[in-house]
């Protein structure tokens, strides 16, 4: 039976951090800064040796005093062997009345972050004395070379250094001085990834869409529209792009999306507005739906005024969203139920390709329906398949996605090991597009990730959608997939993160931090 350990202030303990062994340290209170990104069930730890910060969740805790034996001689290495020594350090002076329950670090921790605001001038000082047996500090090393260091002109050893705030210093900045964290730049070999040096979690800029511009793949397509009217539901951001190349190849489109801003644009191009999904059906001889997830695709069908309600057995539909083998059927007999045809339409391809019109479509369901779709796939896509009876599309949709997901996960930690070993990320995609491993995906979303760039190509959480909906439909067939399992928990934990919207790249973080 397991024991349940309760964690106070000033308990020490032992705590686990991915990618390092379990490593000597105290529970503290949070700062400020730190408590912006606060987690649940965790505690804020300060690390004794490397006199880092992080929060640790309660499950990678374990009390010091307990395990110390046991613990104390899992790492042979030189700097888990000074975080021992100063936690024991430690221990004999709060024995001795020293420090009375407080680390030295955390004092000037706390001091910077009430005192590097904008509201102070930057001719502010803090003093801060430094221990002669920090073994990353170069505060004691270093020595003014002009007026702009940030250290006084007065280098004598009978007074403790100061450190001058200075405008072109931001926090990180400061904080790696007194070897609190660490600094690309100070130390190419990172041997630690502070969470402060995470990038800012904002929501990710997306281009605008040019409605009336015409892609270069478009105009090279000889095309003659249907006389068919298509109606379209969803517009994010594959159905923005897809709607846009419809219009722009001639064909007649009638939109419905949640928000009616996004329809505007549309609206002047050329696009009918349907006040509802039901009206889109009532105008339109054929509908393609393009939304979320599978609830919301349900929604669009069987909710009020929603796509059932007007189907008549001259109607088609077509659903193109991202949805698991078993809501397609219930979709599809619904449409077939009422007379009308069905037919999945998957598509494999980013939100650029979407507006340039290079997906990859693969439908199945009624081959009269994909046949009468022709000049739409052509529009949209560069190639489109027919795989025959209804699933058969979205299952091979969902084997793409687990394979492309596993690709990033993997691309995503060589990237983090290549940093963490000094290692230059451009070199290694440089040579890695002169091997057999050399593919588009690669080197995009490894350029996104060496430039912290997550604008949104295909969101993450959709990614992390279709690896669950792969697991889910795997255990139904008992198909053992225990990589894509382990790649679905790193996607989740990006989302935890708050990554969920930015781009699938966005899973490097995870893997840095």
């Amino acid at each position: 039976m397991s024991t349940e350990w309760k964690y106070e202030i000033n308990d020490l303990v032992w705590a686990k951090m991915k990618g390092f062994p379990p490593w000597p340290g105290r529970v503290s209170e949070p700062s400020e800064a730190l408590q912006k990104i606060a987690k649940k069930n965790s505690k804020c730890i300060f690390f004794f040796g490397s006199k880092n910060f992080a929060w640790i969740e309660i499950g990678c805790l374990k009390p010091y005093y307990e395990f110390k034996e046991s613990l104390s001689i899992s790492c042979k290495t030189a700097t888990f062997k000074e975080a021992c020594k100063a936690i024991e350090q430690y221990i004999q002076d709060t024995k001795d009345g020293k420090n009375n329950g407080i680390t030295e670090s955390e004092t000037q921790f706390e001091n910077l972050v009430k005192n590097d605001t904008p509201s102070q001038p930057v001719k502010k000082k803090i003093s801060t004395s430094v221990r002669n047996s920090t073994p990353n500090s170069s505060v004691k090393k270093r020595k003014p070379q002009n007026e702009s260091s940030v250290f006084d002109s007065d280098d004598t050893k009978s007074k403790p250094k100061k450190l001058r705030l200075n405008s072109s210093m931001n926090n990180t900045d400061i904080l790696t001085q007194l070897g609190l964290t660490t600094n690309n730049h100070l130390n190419p070999l990172r041997k630690n990834n502070s969470l402060l040096d995470r990038p800012e979690v904002i929501t990710p800029e997306s281009t605008p869409l040019d409605v009336t511009k015409i892609s270069r793949s478009l105009m090279n397509k000889n095309i003659s529209p249907s006389d068919l009217k298509f109606g379209f539901i969803g517009l994010g951001n594959m159905g923005a792009g897809i709607v846009k190349n419809l219009l722009n190849s001639g064909h007649k489109v009638v939109i419905w999306n949640r928000t009616t801003e996004k329809s505007q644009m549309f609206e002047d191009a050329g696009a009918v507005i349907g006040l509802t999904p039901s009206d889109v059906i009532g105008g339109s001889d054929i509908t393609f739906s393009c939304v979320s997830d599978p609830q919301v695709a349900k929604d669009m069908v069987f909710g009020n005024c929603g796509v059932l309600s007007e189907i008549t057995p001259d109607k088609g539909f077509v659903e193109m969203s991202g949805i698991d083998p078993e809501t397609s059927q219930d979709i599809g007999e619904a449409i077939i139920s009422k007379g009308g045809r069905y037919l999945e339409a998957m598509l494999q391809g980013s939100k650029t390709e979407a507006e340039e019109g290079n997906l990859v479509c693969m439908a199945a369901g009624d081959k009269t329906l994909f046949d009468d779709c022709q000049s739409t796939f052509c529009a949209i896509a560069k190639n489109s398949f027919y795989l025959g009876e209804v699933g058969s599309a979205t299952k091979m949709n969902l084997i793409l996605h687990s394979i492309k997901a596993v690709t990033l996960a993997g691309l995503a930690e060589g990237m983090a090991l290549a940093d963490r070993a000094g290692i230059s990320q451009k070199d290694m995609l440089e040579i890695l597009g002169m091997t057999s491993l050399k593919c588009s995906l690669l080197m995009e979303k490894g350029k996104a990730m060496m430039e912290n760039n997550f604008q949104t190509h295909q969101a993450l959480k959709h990614i992390q959608k279709d690896l669950s909906l792969s697991l889910n439909w795997s255990d139904t067939l008992e198909q053992p997939c225990p990589v894509t399992a382990s790649v679905n928990e790193v996607f989740k934990h990006a989302k935890r993160l708050g990554y969920s919207d930015h781009d699938s790249s966005a899973v490097y973080v995870r893997a840095k931090f």
